[in-house]
Protein backbone atom coordinates (compact mmCIF):
# COMPACT_ATOMS: atom_id res chain seq x y z
CA UNK A 1 0.00 0.00 0.00
CA UNK A 2 1.83 3.07 -0.98
CA UNK A 3 0.06 5.31 1.07
CA UNK A 4 -2.91 5.95 4.08
CA UNK A 5 -6.02 6.29 2.53
CA UNK A 6 -8.24 8.71 4.21
CA UNK A 7 -12.04 7.66 4.80
CA UNK A 8 -15.28 9.36 5.69
CA UNK A 9 -18.27 6.93 7.19
CA UNK A 10 -21.66 8.24 7.14
CA UNK A 11 -24.61 7.31 9.50
CA UNK A 12 -25.64 5.05 12.29
CA UNK A 13 -23.78 4.96 15.72
CA UNK A 14 -25.63 2.54 18.78
CA UNK A 15 -24.97 1.42 21.51
CA UNK A 16 -25.10 -2.36 21.28
CA UNK A 17 -25.69 -5.20 23.71
CA UNK A 18 -25.09 -8.51 21.90
CA UNK A 19 -25.83 -11.83 23.93
CA UNK A 20 -24.31 -15.03 23.06
CA UNK A 21 -27.90 -17.92 23.06
CA UNK A 22 -27.91 -21.50 22.12
CA UNK A 23 -31.07 -21.11 20.06
CA UNK A 24 -32.79 -17.95 18.43
CA UNK A 25 -36.23 -17.48 20.56
CA UNK A 26 -39.35 -18.71 19.21
CA UNK A 27 -41.42 -17.92 22.13
CA UNK A 28 -41.72 -15.80 24.93
CA UNK A 29 -39.72 -16.47 27.90
CA UNK A 30 -36.48 -16.04 29.93
CA UNK A 31 -32.95 -17.25 28.28
CA UNK A 32 -29.63 -17.23 29.57
CA UNK A 33 -26.66 -16.24 27.22
CA UNK A 34 -23.68 -17.86 27.46
CA UNK A 35 -21.14 -14.55 26.75
CA UNK A 36 -22.36 -11.46 26.10
CA UNK A 37 -20.64 -7.92 25.35
CA UNK A 38 -21.23 -4.10 25.13
CA UNK A 39 -19.74 -1.83 21.91
CA UNK A 40 -19.73 1.24 20.39
CA UNK A 41 -21.75 -0.04 17.21
CA UNK A 42 -23.69 0.30 14.24
CA UNK A 43 -23.42 0.34 10.58
CA UNK A 44 -21.15 3.10 9.57
CA UNK A 45 -19.53 2.54 13.00
CA UNK A 46 -18.82 -1.20 12.78
CA UNK A 47 -17.71 -0.09 8.74
CA UNK A 48 -15.21 2.69 10.12
CA UNK A 49 -13.86 0.69 12.94
CA UNK A 50 -12.99 -2.46 9.98
CA UNK A 51 -11.70 0.42 7.82
CA UNK A 52 -9.39 1.42 10.24
CA UNK A 53 -8.14 -2.27 10.92
CA UNK A 54 -7.61 -2.77 7.37
CA UNK A 55 -4.91 0.20 7.34
CA UNK A 56 -7.06 3.47 6.85
CA UNK A 57 -7.63 6.78 8.34
CA UNK A 58 -11.21 6.98 9.34
CA UNK A 59 -13.51 9.97 10.31
CA UNK A 60 -17.07 9.20 11.57
CA UNK A 61 -20.12 11.46 10.50
CA UNK A 62 -22.89 10.51 13.29
CA UNK A 63 -25.61 11.92 14.98
CA UNK A 64 -26.07 11.01 19.18
CA UNK A 65 -28.31 12.51 22.15
CA UNK A 66 -26.13 14.68 24.77
CA UNK A 67 -26.27 12.10 27.33
CA UNK A 68 -23.99 9.59 28.74
CA UNK A 69 -24.51 6.86 26.51
CA UNK A 70 -23.87 9.18 23.92
CA UNK A 71 -20.72 9.86 26.40
CA UNK A 72 -19.53 6.32 26.43
CA UNK A 73 -20.15 6.23 22.75
CA UNK A 74 -17.76 8.53 21.14
CA UNK A 75 -15.12 7.70 23.86
CA UNK A 76 -15.23 3.38 22.43
CA UNK A 77 -15.09 4.58 19.06
CA UNK A 78 -11.92 7.82 19.81
CA UNK A 79 -10.00 4.23 22.00
CA UNK A 80 -10.25 2.41 17.95
CA UNK A 81 -8.30 5.56 16.59
CA UNK A 82 -11.62 6.44 14.59
CA UNK A 83 -12.05 9.98 14.38
CA UNK A 84 -14.81 11.76 16.16
CA UNK A 85 -14.65 15.46 15.27
CA UNK A 86 -17.69 15.13 12.94
CA UNK A 87 -19.73 13.42 15.48
CA UNK A 88 -23.13 15.59 16.33
CA UNK A 89 -24.18 15.88 19.77
CA UNK A 90 -28.16 17.04 20.15
CA UNK A 91 -29.54 18.27 22.67
CA UNK A 92 -32.70 16.59 24.74
CA UNK A 93 -32.03 13.55 22.34
CA UNK A 94 -31.47 9.85 23.20
CA UNK A 95 -28.79 8.06 21.57
CA UNK A 96 -29.22 5.22 19.84
CA UNK A 97 -29.82 1.20 21.29
CA UNK A 98 -29.93 -2.12 19.65
CA UNK A 99 -30.20 -5.53 21.55
CA UNK A 100 -28.72 -8.22 19.53
CA UNK A 101 -28.83 -11.86 19.94
CA UNK A 102 -26.87 -14.17 18.38
CA UNK A 103 -27.06 -18.43 18.03
CA UNK A 104 -24.86 -20.93 18.02
CA UNK A 105 -24.93 -20.80 14.41
CA UNK A 106 -23.90 -17.09 14.13
CA UNK A 107 -27.51 -16.31 12.95
CA UNK A 108 -28.67 -13.44 14.98
CA UNK A 109 -31.91 -10.96 16.10
CA UNK A 110 -31.39 -7.12 15.97
CA UNK A 111 -33.79 -4.87 17.70
CA UNK A 112 -32.61 -1.18 17.32
CA UNK A 113 -33.83 1.98 18.65
CA UNK A 114 -33.16 5.77 16.74
CA UNK A 115 -34.70 8.85 18.49
CA UNK A 116 -36.14 10.53 15.68
CA UNK A 117 -34.87 13.64 17.28
CA UNK A 118 -31.19 12.56 16.98
CA UNK A 119 -31.41 11.13 13.81
CA UNK A 120 -32.35 14.82 12.29
CA UNK A 121 -31.76 15.93 8.84
CA UNK A 122 -28.37 18.10 9.09
CA UNK A 123 -28.00 21.26 7.14
CA UNK A 124 -24.60 20.87 5.99
CA UNK A 125 -21.93 18.63 5.93
CA UNK A 126 -19.75 18.54 9.07
CA UNK A 127 -16.29 19.66 6.42
CA UNK A 128 -16.66 22.26 3.38
CA UNK A 129 -14.67 20.18 1.26
CA UNK A 130 -14.57 16.74 1.13
CA UNK A 131 -11.34 16.27 -1.60
CA UNK A 132 -9.44 15.30 1.59
CA UNK A 133 -11.24 12.11 1.75
CA UNK A 134 -10.41 9.07 -0.85
CA UNK A 135 -13.58 7.46 -0.24
CA UNK A 136 -16.91 8.28 0.94
CA UNK A 137 -18.88 5.49 2.97
CA UNK A 138 -22.76 5.82 3.76
CA UNK A 139 -25.26 3.61 5.31
CA UNK A 140 -29.26 4.13 5.19
CA UNK A 141 -29.32 5.10 8.98
CA UNK A 142 -29.23 8.70 8.79
CA UNK A 143 -30.31 9.60 5.23
CA UNK A 144 -30.29 13.42 5.35
CA UNK A 145 -26.50 13.12 5.78
CA UNK A 146 -26.06 10.58 3.40
CA UNK A 147 -27.47 12.27 0.67
CA UNK A 148 -25.27 15.39 1.70
CA UNK A 149 -22.31 13.41 1.40
CA UNK A 150 -22.83 11.13 -1.74
CA UNK A 151 -23.75 14.23 -4.10
CA UNK A 152 -20.47 15.98 -2.69
CA UNK A 153 -18.33 12.78 -2.75
CA UNK A 154 -19.60 12.14 -6.17
CA UNK A 155 -19.85 15.48 -7.47
CA UNK A 156 -16.21 15.57 -7.28
CA UNK A 157 -15.03 12.13 -8.07
CA UNK A 158 -14.65 10.66 -5.16
CA UNK A 159 -16.47 7.17 -4.89
CA UNK A 160 -19.40 7.89 -3.06
CA UNK A 161 -20.82 4.46 -1.76
CA UNK A 162 -24.10 2.83 -0.60
CA UNK A 163 -24.70 0.46 2.09
CA UNK A 164 -27.91 -0.62 0.62
CA UNK A 165 -29.38 -2.39 3.37
CA UNK A 166 -32.82 -2.42 5.30
CA UNK A 167 -34.47 0.54 5.13
CA UNK A 168 -38.25 1.81 3.39
CA UNK A 169 -38.15 2.07 0.08
CA UNK A 170 -38.42 5.78 0.34
CA UNK A 171 -34.99 6.11 1.76
CA UNK A 172 -33.43 4.08 -0.68
CA UNK A 173 -34.83 5.54 -3.75
CA UNK A 174 -33.98 8.84 -2.47
CA UNK A 175 -30.28 7.69 -1.84
CA UNK A 176 -29.20 5.09 -4.78
CA UNK A 177 -29.48 7.99 -7.51
CA UNK A 178 -26.52 9.60 -5.30
CA UNK A 179 -24.19 7.29 -4.74
CA UNK A 180 -21.15 6.38 -7.19
CA UNK A 181 -21.00 2.77 -6.22
CA UNK A 182 -23.66 1.00 -5.09
CA UNK A 183 -23.73 -2.50 -3.01
CA UNK A 184 -27.38 -3.75 -1.36
CA UNK A 185 -28.46 -6.21 0.32
CA UNK A 186 -30.64 -9.39 -0.83
CA UNK A 187 -33.11 -7.40 2.15
CA UNK A 188 -32.71 -3.57 -0.04
CA UNK A 189 -32.65 -5.62 -3.20
CA UNK A 190 -36.14 -7.12 -2.57
CA UNK A 191 -37.24 -4.31 -1.45
CA UNK A 192 -36.53 -2.40 -4.57
CA UNK A 193 -36.95 -4.82 -7.36
CA UNK A 194 -39.38 -7.76 -5.65
CA UNK A 195 -38.81 -11.10 -4.59
CA UNK A 196 -39.13 -13.01 -7.65
CA UNK A 197 -35.55 -12.13 -8.38
CA UNK A 198 -32.73 -13.70 -7.33
CA UNK A 199 -29.71 -11.79 -6.76
CA UNK A 200 -27.93 -11.87 -9.61
CA UNK A 201 -31.41 -10.79 -11.20
CA UNK A 202 -31.91 -7.97 -8.64
CA UNK A 203 -28.09 -7.00 -9.24
CA UNK A 204 -29.06 -6.61 -13.10
CA UNK A 205 -32.22 -4.89 -13.08
CA UNK A 206 -30.26 -2.44 -10.36
CA UNK A 207 -27.77 -1.54 -13.02
CA UNK A 208 -30.11 -0.83 -15.41
CA UNK A 209 -31.05 2.06 -13.47
CA UNK A 210 -28.89 4.40 -14.08
CA UNK A 211 -24.92 3.95 -14.59
CA UNK A 212 -23.51 3.31 -10.84
CA UNK A 213 -21.50 0.45 -9.69
CA UNK A 214 -23.75 -2.12 -8.50
CA UNK A 215 -23.44 -4.91 -6.37
CA UNK A 216 -25.60 -7.75 -4.38
CA UNK A 217 -24.75 -9.10 -1.22
CA UNK A 218 -25.94 -12.55 -0.57
CA UNK A 219 -23.44 -13.38 2.63
CA UNK A 220 -21.98 -17.45 2.67
CA UNK A 221 -23.61 -17.03 -0.91
CA UNK A 222 -21.29 -14.62 -2.27
CA UNK A 223 -21.74 -11.38 -4.14
CA UNK A 224 -23.19 -10.78 -7.83
CA UNK A 225 -21.57 -7.63 -9.52
CA UNK A 226 -22.38 -6.08 -12.38
CA UNK A 227 -19.71 -5.44 -15.13
CA UNK A 228 -20.77 -2.50 -17.52
CA UNK A 229 -17.85 -3.98 -19.92
CA UNK A 230 -19.10 -6.93 -20.87
CA UNK A 231 -23.06 -5.94 -20.40
CA UNK A 232 -23.08 -8.82 -17.97
CA UNK A 233 -23.07 -10.04 -13.60
CA UNK A 234 -20.45 -11.56 -12.66
CA UNK A 235 -20.08 -13.35 -9.27
CA UNK A 236 -17.55 -13.51 -6.45
CA UNK A 237 -17.98 -16.76 -3.80
CA UNK A 238 -17.38 -16.11 -0.15
CA UNK A 239 -14.69 -17.77 1.49
CA UNK A 240 -15.99 -21.29 2.85
CA UNK A 241 -15.92 -20.84 6.94
CA UNK A 242 -17.91 -21.98 9.82
CA UNK A 243 -19.79 -18.66 10.95
CA UNK A 244 -19.60 -18.57 14.65
CA UNK A 245 -21.38 -14.53 14.58
CA UNK A 246 -22.50 -13.04 11.37
CA UNK A 247 -23.02 -9.73 13.25
CA UNK A 248 -21.87 -6.48 11.36
CA UNK A 249 -20.30 -9.30 8.79
CA UNK A 250 -21.97 -6.81 6.03
CA UNK A 251 -20.52 -3.82 7.90
CA UNK A 252 -17.12 -5.01 7.87
CA UNK A 253 -17.33 -5.74 3.83
CA UNK A 254 -18.56 -2.53 3.53
CA UNK A 255 -15.64 -0.69 4.85
CA UNK A 256 -13.49 -3.16 3.32
CA UNK A 257 -15.12 -2.73 -0.02
CA UNK A 258 -14.02 1.34 0.52
CA UNK A 259 -10.95 0.89 1.40
CA UNK A 260 -10.11 -1.50 -1.56
CA UNK A 261 -11.70 1.32 -3.75
CA UNK A 262 -9.82 4.03 -1.80
CA UNK A 263 -6.69 2.29 -2.69
CA UNK A 264 -7.98 1.89 -6.16
CA UNK A 265 -7.78 -1.73 -6.38
CA UNK A 266 -9.66 -3.16 -9.51
CA UNK A 267 -13.19 -3.53 -8.63
CA UNK A 268 -13.30 -7.51 -8.62
CA UNK A 269 -10.22 -7.51 -5.89
CA UNK A 270 -12.07 -4.91 -3.85
CA UNK A 271 -14.61 -7.39 -3.50
CA UNK A 272 -12.39 -10.34 -2.78
CA UNK A 273 -10.49 -8.25 -0.27
CA UNK A 274 -14.10 -7.31 1.73
CA UNK A 275 -15.18 -11.26 1.36
CA UNK A 276 -12.20 -12.30 2.65
CA UNK A 277 -12.51 -9.87 5.40
CA UNK A 278 -16.30 -10.30 6.29
CA UNK A 279 -15.83 -13.90 6.75
CA UNK A 280 -13.08 -13.29 8.80
CA UNK A 281 -15.09 -11.33 10.83
CA UNK A 282 -17.79 -14.26 11.23
CA UNK A 283 -14.99 -16.70 13.09
CA UNK A 284 -15.26 -14.15 16.14
CA UNK A 285 -18.10 -13.64 18.18
CA UNK A 286 -18.62 -9.75 18.89
CA UNK A 287 -19.53 -8.07 16.25
CA UNK A 288 -17.40 -5.68 14.44
CA UNK A 289 -14.87 -6.57 17.77
CA UNK A 290 -13.92 -9.36 15.18
CA UNK A 291 -12.74 -7.26 12.28
CA UNK A 292 -9.80 -8.48 10.95
CA UNK A 293 -6.35 -6.85 10.16
CA UNK A 294 -4.65 -6.64 7.10
CA UNK A 295 -2.30 -9.15 7.46
CA UNK A 296 -5.07 -11.55 8.01
CA UNK A 297 -6.81 -10.84 5.10
CA UNK A 298 -4.46 -10.90 2.46
CA UNK A 299 -4.06 -14.51 3.92
CA UNK A 300 -7.47 -15.51 3.27
CA UNK A 301 -7.42 -13.65 -0.42
CA UNK A 302 -3.85 -15.42 -1.37
CA UNK A 303 -5.42 -18.79 0.53
CA UNK A 304 -8.88 -18.64 -1.18
CA UNK A 305 -7.60 -17.10 -4.67
CA UNK A 306 -4.67 -18.48 -5.34
CA UNK A 307 -4.32 -17.22 -8.93
CA UNK A 308 -5.72 -13.67 -8.06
Amino acid sequence: MAKTVRLLSVGALTLDTILRVETLPDHQGKFIASDGVQIASGMATSAACAALRLGAAVSLWASTGDDSVGDQLIAGIKAEGVDCSFVRRVSGARSALASILVDAHGERIIVPFYDSKAQADPDVLPVADLSAFDAVLVDVRWPGAAALALEAAHAIGRPAILDADTASRDVLELLLPLASHIVASEPAARILCGTELDSRQACEALARRGDAFVAVTGGAAGTWWFDRATGSSRHVAAPKIKAVDTLAAGDVFHGAFAVGLAEAMPVEQALRFASAAAALKCLRFGGRLGAPDRAETLAMMKSHWPAG
